[in-house]
């Protein structure tokens, strides 16, 4: 997990606006390598241009951020009981590239092959893939109300956040003036990675979005029983997009893509989430 210097002021302030759009959801040409066995598959992932840039840890999984220059894409490969448990396309930043590259629109892509012998994904054992629950439906077929408002549409999703945090510990530093070690405390900051569930429902001109505690910093704008109202909702045919407002400094942006199902929450500094939803009631599309 990548750390760098910073002290508790600095820490208390980490949440601050800019970071770059959501990138669309996009192929990776690396969906097959869900289930495979990580060790061997890496070179399979190679194969197919990509090239590891950095990994993190999270609490019962590792992740691995790989880039594609021929692509230009980002994608981030989860890594739980030796197996790839998820791979997903992100943001060009996450992989240390500029904000603003793209997507290559006319990339051929490198012919896909099934994993070598000993690196498929064992579907019998393995995991299955994750967060492709089936949808589930309200009990009885009641939708809920807000304040009066019928819930139009109901989601659940499934996915990575990350915030920041601030880890301490002791260590030895050299003191220059007396020539020798002292022992004392230091404060680090972190990006913190975990899984998370947060929920979302929007009506005829608004919405909400439900947050686990783990995207709540200590400093926010106190929403309700979990609860915060999402503004400027905008929900074209294919991508539904809003704002929510977690405290003074943090303006999360939120991007559903309807055709997929995925999900992507940016606010400032580390502050994010990525994943797939499952819609409620509804059957016949994705939603």
């Amino acid at each position: 997990m990548s750390m760098t210097k910073a002290s508790p002021i600095l820490a208390a302030t980490l949440l601050l606006p800019g970071l770059p759009s959501p990138a669309a959801a996009q192929a990776t040409g690396l969906e097959d390598m869900v289930g495979a066995r990580a060790g061997q598959a890496e070179l399979e992932v190679r194969r197919r241009g990509y090239v590891d840039v950095r990994a993190e840890k999270g609490d019962d999984r590792a992740y691995t951020y790989w880039w594609n220059a021929d692509r230009r894409q980002c994608v981030t490969i989860a890594t739980m009981d030796g197996r790839y448990s998820s791979i997903q396309p992100t943001l060009p930043p996450d992989c240390r590239e500029p904000a603003s590259l793209r997507p290559n629109p006319s990339y051929a892509g490198q012919p896909e092959r099934r994993p070598p012998a000993g690196d498929e994904p064992d579907r019998g054992s393995a995991r299955p893939p994750e967060r492709q629950q089936a949808a589930p439906s309200y009990v009885g077929g009641d939708a809920p109300t807000v304040d009066g408002r019928a819930v139009e549409l109901g989601l659940v999703c499934f996915g990575d956040g990350s915030k920041a945090g601030i880890a301490s510990g002791t260590t030895w530093t050299w003191n220059r003036d007396k020539k020798r070690y002292d022992y004392g405390r230091y404060n680090e900051t972190t990006t913190e990675v975990f899984d998370a569930l947060l929920m979302v429902q929007t009506w005829e001109g608004g919405g909400r979005i439900r947050l686990p505690r783990s995207l709540i910093p200590p400093i926010n704008s106190r929403g309700n029983d979990g609860w915060w109202d999402l503004y400027d909702l905008v929900e074209g045919p294919d991508v539904i997009r809003a704002s929510y407002r977690l405290n003074g400094l943090n303006k999360p942006k939120v991007v559903i893509d309807r055709r997929t199902g995925r999900i992507t929450v940016a606010g400032s500094a580390s502050y994010s989430f990525r994943g797939t939803c499952d819609t409620i009631g509804h059957e016949a599309r994705r939603f």
